[in-house]
């Protein structure tokens, strides 16, 4: 079958290469064409768009290219008709890929949904657009089957696929002897895979690691920026940046400062104790704290239905409150171990892994049911 997948950043890149990993076990003539990263294009297919060329995070951030992201969906809808594939699989990435349900169902194409939006968090009406438009949707977090189910529909859990990519991961032994980093105790700096996210957070976190002269500080580079883009934020410090390598540096970290998104589960089910940190434009966070209806913005506290890892943001992301929550989770062993102890509920919260497996047979039986009518 043909399988046309909508990935529209890092995370979606990920979660979209896992998927189609399990759709080629399950169909050996399956052919991809996607908008998605390098990790989906090691599997195979035709990439078509680069997600680096269309993440856009916040109100002003996404007003300010609308041009460009018209321009992206334009070229999505005329190309997913060009190919005419059996099935949809739009993973993530609301704004963007709801737009292209409504075209995919205007022209016939059967669309799942893998990751639904998070019509919980804000505007929960949005949630009878999705009935119209979706014909199949997967969640990957336990209570959303209820929130669905509460407007009268139903939905598949399949579970988290981070566990999938935890699970499938092989830490490198050599690790850091590869890298020659120092033999001090490591702390991670995970600032994004989005350049706002990255030149508001990164300056942050290395003023604050000036406090921790004793620790090797390593930052995680996201595939689609170049070295030279993170040292324009160094300024000669001492911080390695590492790319593709995200669960190694977390492996072999005592702590890590995380931006607020799928990193912050990453990191927790990699059992490593966390600060995480968002800032973003002033409006744009104005605007999102009269909308949104949620009391956390990290997955950790959110699944938990509790403060497990600290939250900063805006204002409260400075170098002085980052530094004195390391230095809380490096320093203060009873603090350190109640993050660790929240992590291992976590993970029984979180079950098993195989969401991708899952939905993978959920689409390859939901399309060859309807190829048979």
């Amino acid at each position: 079958m043909k399988y046309y997948l909508v990935a529209g950043e890092a995370s979606g890149d990920l979660h979209g290469a896992n998927l189609m990993k399990a759709l080629k076990n399950l169909d050996a003539n399956a052919q991809f064409r996607y908008f998605g990263g390098d990790l989906m294009k090691a599997e195979g297919g035709e990439l078509v768009k680069h997600y680096a060329d269309m993440a856009f995070m916040g109100f002003v951030e996404v007003v300010a290219n609308l041009r460009t992201i018209f321009k992206n969906m334009a070229a999505c809808k005329k190309d997913i008709s060009a190919w005419n594939p059996d099935v949809l699989i739009l993973i993530d990435f609301p704004g963007f890929n709801l737009k292209i349900a409504e075209y995919a169902k205007a022209q016939g194409f059967k669309t799942c949904y893998y990751i639904s939006p998070k019509v919980w968090a804000w505007n929960q009406k949005r949630v009878l657009k999705i009935k119209k438009v979706v014909d199949y949707l997967f969640c990957i977090l336990p209570f959303e089957v209820d929130f669905y189910k509460s407007w009268g529909m139903d939905v598949d859990y399949v579970g988290n696929p981070l566990l999938d990519a935890v699970a499938a991961f092989k830490p490198d032994p050599e690790f850091v002897s590869k890298h020659q980093l120092k033999q001090k105790p490591i702390v991670a700096l995970l600032p994004g895979s989005r350049k706002q996210e990255i030149s508001r957070l990164l300056p942050e976190m290395l003023e604050a690691a000036k406090q921790f002269p004793d620790h090797q500080f390593v930052i995680a580079g996201a595939p689609s920026f170049e070295l030279n883009y993170y040292q324009q934020f160094l300024n000669g410090q001492d911080a390695p940046v590492i790319f593709n390598a995200t669960y190694d540096i977390l492996n072999v970290a005592k702590a890590a400062v995380v931006a607020s998104g799928t990193a912050t589960l990453e990191t927790a089910l990699l059992n490593v104790p966390q600060v995480v940190v968002y800032k973003g434009n002033a409006l744009t966070i104005g605007i999102a704290r009269m909308l949104v209806k949620i009391r956390f913005i990290s997955l950790v506290n959110l699944i938990m239905d509790r403060l497990v890892v600290k939250e900063l943001i805006q204002e409260d992301c400075n170098p002085v409150k980052i530094g004195d929550e390391l230095n809380a989770i490096l320093h203060n062993g009873s603090y350190r171990q109640k993050m660790l102890s929240d992590y291992d509920e976590l993970d029984i919260k979180m079950g098993e892994a195989g969401a991708s497996a899952k939905t993978a047979g959920l689409i390859v039986k939901y399309t060859q049911k309807n190829s048979a009518l």
